[in-house]
């Protein structure tokens, strides 16, 4: 039997848990109308009468029939015209005519164009439905999945359905950046190329803070770099004045302050760091900011041996890791590697940090010093 290896099972895990939240998510709407339960009659006073749903209008209670008569005589112009003349009269669908959106998908393949008849019916059934019954959504909810596990993506045709996507282009954001931006921040996932080729290649119709999370968005492309040039543009910033900021905590290596003195003589032994159950996020050195830093813009480190430093990103609910002592969600790119030649050293994330908890130090030999470290932003 042929084995995954463990990283790829993780993150299988990670997207079907992701999957399932965002399943139950969009459900919502679903219970939301729902009309509530009548409370039990009193003896005294009648109970009002619940508010009765409106009904469809005649256009929409035709739109599924004609839908339908569409799919089974494509090549009909009355029944497509009848179609189109429904579906245009019909602002909200009912749930039964936008399920019909799997077999106009089916019917009208992306490879076959994207200006046929049925496909024109799909682009506006899907920008018309909610997100729990959005074939377009869905769509790109599905190739998420399968990219995380290796199969490669129609970038095109995810184009086209998050164009199409309507109310739920917010859904189909979301499931992005907990299912490619997230994975795409964290700096020990070894990210497949075809989840960063379909990342780099939808984030651009995603655009605005309350479609993709800027922490999350600036994580992964610090992370992916040059990798992924799209997310650089779109996590790309107006310079902001920074200035060296000194932790409000520090955890790790002891004196762990020698490193923040700024005295170069003094410094802290980071080899000598215990590695613990935390170390994957505090490294030998933990850095941390209470609150969390604004911005995030470089570094100056001076060192003897060679490391890296990671940043703890803050991000919302659910997206990315986990701190369970912490109880907040977070991404950990790497964000600078120093050579650690005894002299001062310059690091610049690729892309702007927000939202920082902490930075982190993970030295790379087994006699590593960090002299000084500064880390410079603003809050």
């Amino acid at each position: 039997m042929r084995r995954f290896p463990l990283r790829t099972l993780l993150l299988m895990l990670v997207a079907l848990l992701a999957f399932t939240r965002l399943w139950c998510v969009t459900h919502q709407d679903e219970a939301a109308e729902a009309p509530p339960a009548r409370p039990p009659a009193q003896a005294t006073t009648a109970a009002p009468a619940a508010p009765s749903t409106p009904p469809p209008s005649p256009e929409c209670r035709q739109v599924e029939r004609a839908l339908d008569a569409a799919l089974r005589a494509p090549q009909e112009p009355t029944a497509l015209a009848e179609a189109r003349k429904r579906l245009d009269a019909c602002v909200t669908p009912p749930p039964r005519a936008c399920e019909l959106g799997t077999a106009l998908a089916a019917r009208a393949p992306f490879s076959q164009g994207a200006d046929t008849p049925l496909r024109g019916l799909l682009a506006s059934l899907c920008e018309h439905c909610p997100p729990n019954v959005n074939a377009c959504a869905q769509t790109v909810s599905r190739a998420l999945l399968e990219t995380a596990i290796g199969q490669p993506a129609n970038i095109p045709e995810l184009q086209w359905s998050m164009d199409h996507a309507g109310p739920a282009l917010p859904a189909a954001c979301d499931t992005l950046a907990r299912l490619g931006l997230a994975p795409a921040a964290q700096a020990e996932v070894n990210l497949p190329p075809t989840v960063r080729t379909l990342v780099d290649g939808l984030v651009s119709h995603c655009q605005g803070p309350e479609l993709l999370p800027l922490s999350v968005l600036r994580a992964a492309a610090a992370q992916q770099g040059t990798q992924a040039p799209a997310l650089l543009t779109a996590a790309s910033a107006k310079p902001v004045e920074s200035a060296p900021v000194k932790p409000d905590q520090l955890l790790g290596a002891q004196p762990a302050f020698q490193a923040f003195d700024g005295d170069v003589v003094t410094g802290v032994d980071v080899s000598n760091a215990t590695k613990g159950d935390r170390w994957s996020a505090d490294g030998a050195l933990r850095a941390g900011y209470a609150p969390t830093l604004k911005h995030l813009m470089g570094f100056r480190v001076r060192a003897r041996g060679p490391g890296t430093l990671r940043a703890i990103v803050r991000t919302p609910k659910g997206v990315g890791l986990n701190d369970p002592e912490g109880g907040f969600s977070f991404v950990n790119p790497t964000v600078c590697r120093f050579r650690g030649t005894g002299e001062w050293e310059s690091c610049h994330p690729a892309a702007p940090l927000v939202d920082v908890d902490a930075v982190s130090v993970f030295p790379e030999s087994a006699d590593g010093k960090l002299l000084e470290l500064e880390i410079l932003g603003a809050r």
